[in-house]
């Protein structure tokens, strides 16, 4: 196996001109010879590797002697000395032998072949686990695998060793075992167990898995035990309240009619997680028009004061009489979250409309400071593009406008686009975003042949004011104004006309929160460590589409502004 120069597009390439023939190469050739192919290949690691496995493969039907098995190991027993190497290699020439196992060019199995194969692995299992031969546990598994050492293989090696007087290859597998198992290399200790058939570790084997989280482990062991252990496993995690693996395994084994309760425990786990992360409509697909499951969302949809959703799934799936609940949550959600009123907020303005469009433009290029956000409704199609962005809200903090742009852009996109490129790209405007980066991406990706979304000035992104995440959004208010927003309707739908009242808000209040926001992060120093702010001004960015335009004005404005132009809150800002 050399180097062809001429192969191929020039580039060196694997060849099989040194192994047409193996009778007389010995493994150390062949090893130091695929060593020189790994190094001066030409291609990624992971091509390098497949590449090789396969010539290795081919290879092995060249005559090795004295055999293929017999071969490997000779090569398992080297690849330690070739350093760094040496275990890439191990597990390339082990997968390349299953490969030639299963292929249908390999001759029928040579019995001295397999035999002499087994012994020695056998053997080089004992050197891995004596410390004189250095690999790592996975090779060492694999190794029993692909050369089948069964016990009597090992019990062959203890004698051959001397050894068999002392202890035989179940108690010394057993003692080797228990070690691993002290150690917490529990794979490791689970693939031994199921190769030589062993069950003597008790319950608290299971247990002890869980508890450090080695899931993988706990299953593989599990399932080799049968159906008792695995239902046992599902009521360990289920007593952890592991619901999310307790599932998996019931799931997975069939185990969901043992464990009902358990089962509808963690469906409503699920619907929880997708709630909390606002994805109302797929919290509902899941359902699968289970009523104890709806009426779990509808229950969910109050918690959030998501009373529309309420409504919606109660009319849809005729659940009556639940949303008599309703009241009875309304002051408590109404305590935990931040309203519109709370920021003293005076107008919400809806624009759809040329003139609507020029008033809003006209005011907010009166104002020093402005929030900026958008929404757009969700699409769960995998692969699918997503929606166009519905709505984007601009405002001061006493005045929000909501703008249509799915319906200015269709009636009037010229305009539109002429409105938001004077907002946008102005000089004297500071505009707050949270993410904006993302808005602005979506933006673009949405109205593409708008000139005013490939091109801003003044826009400071909140978020990178602050050294560490805050959770969004929500979590950023809560740690500066000591109270969250209420993200359920984040994932509603934008789309539909007209929105709901409280719709508007959440739109309106995510604008208006960043300009209260701001205000606390240019009050406090920032070497103030409650907050963790850094200097907001050098955050301060634009992005010019026209190169020679954007020379006429710094990037970051930060030194050509005065402070007085953002220290002190106006009627307008």
């Amino acid at each position: 196996m050399g180097l062809d120069p001429e192969e191929a597009d020039g580039h060196g390439t694997l060849c099989l001109h040194a192994f047409s023939d193996l009778t007389h190469v010995s493994p150390l050739v062949f090893l130091y010879l695929l060593k020189e192919c790994y190094i001066h290949g030409s291609c990624k690691a992971t091509k390098k590797f497949q590449a090789l496995q396969h010539r290795v493969h081919q290879v092995l039907a060249n005559n090795p002697q004295p055999g293929p098995s017999t071969f490997i190991v000779y090569c398992l027993n080297l690849l330690p000395v070739f350093g760094v190497y040496g275990e890439g290699f191990s597990h390339l020439v082990i997968s390349a032998l299953r490969r030639y196992f299963k292929s249908a060019s390999a001759p029928a199995s040579n019995q001295e072949d397999a035999a002499s194969a087994r012994s020695l692995a056998a053997r080089l299992f004992l050197a891995i686990v004596g410390g004189s031969v250095a690999y790592d546990e996975k090779v060492m598994v694999n190794t029993l695998k692909v050369f089948d050492v069964g016990l009597t293989s090992i019990d062959e090696a203890l004698s051959r060793e001397g050894s068999a007087s002392s202890s035989s290859g179940s108690a010394f597998l057993e003692e080797y075992i228990s070690e691993l198992i002290k150690s917490k290399s529990f794979m490791t200790a689970v693939s031994l167990l199921e190769h030589f058939s062993f069950s003597f570790p008790g319950e608290t084997f299971l247990q002890q898995m869980v508890e450090d989280k080695d899931f993988q482990a706990a299953e593989k062991w599990a399932t080799f035990m049968g159906r008792p252990s695995l239902c046992l496993l599902v009521q360990e995690y289920g007593s952890r309240n592991m619901l999310k693996q307790a599932y998996n395994v019931m799931k997975k084994h069939y185990l969901q009619h043992e464990f009902p309760e358990l089962c509808y425990k963690c469906k409503e786990s699920a619907l929880k997680d997708l709630v909390e992360k606002a994805c109302w409509d797929v919290a509902e697909t899941k359902a699968k028009g289970d009523r104890q499951l709806l009426e779990y969302l509808v229950y969910l949809a109050m918690e959030a004061g998501y009373y529309e959703k309420v409504d919606e799934l109660c009319e849809r799936y005729s659940l009556e009489g639940l949303p008599k609940a309703q009241e009875a949550e309304v002051d408590l959600v109404n305590k935990c979250f931040l309203h519109l009123n709370d920021l003293a907020v005076e107008e919400v303005v809806w624009v759809d409309e040329v003139n609507g469009l020029r008033e809003a433009t006209s005011f907010l290029e009166g104002c020093k400071v402005v929030g900026l956000d958008c929404e757009w409704k969700p699409n769960y199609m995998k692969g699918s593009k997503p929606n166009k962005v519905s709505i984007m809200q601009i405002g001061s903090d006493s005045k929000i406008f909501i703008l249509d742009l799915i319906k200015l852009y269709y009636d009037a996109s010229e305009i539109l686009d002429t409105c938001l490129s004077q907002i946008l790209q102005s000089y004297s405007t500071l505009k707050l975003g949270y993410n904006f980066q993302c808005d602005i991406k979506q933006l673009a990706l949405s109205y593409g042949d708008l000139k005013c979304f490939k091109s801003y000035d003044m826009l400071l992104d909140i978020q990178n004011v602050f050294k560490e995440p805050c959770g969004g959004l929500s979590g950023l208010t809560k740690k500066i104004l000591g109270v969250g927003l209420n993200k359920t309707r984040r994932n509603s739908d934008w789309e539909q006309r007209p929105l709901t009242q409280n719709q508007l808000e959440y739109a309106a209040l995510d604008a208006a929160v960043l300009i209260h926001i701001f205000r606390h992060v240019r009050d406090h120093p920032p070497h103030d460590t409650t907050l963790e702010t850094v200097q907001w001004k050098s955050h301060i960015v634009s992005h010019m589409d026209n190169p020679k335009k954007s020379k006429k004005k710094p990037k970051c404005h930060s030194t050509q502004t005065s402070d007085s132009t953002f220290n002190k809150p106006s009627s307008s800002s």
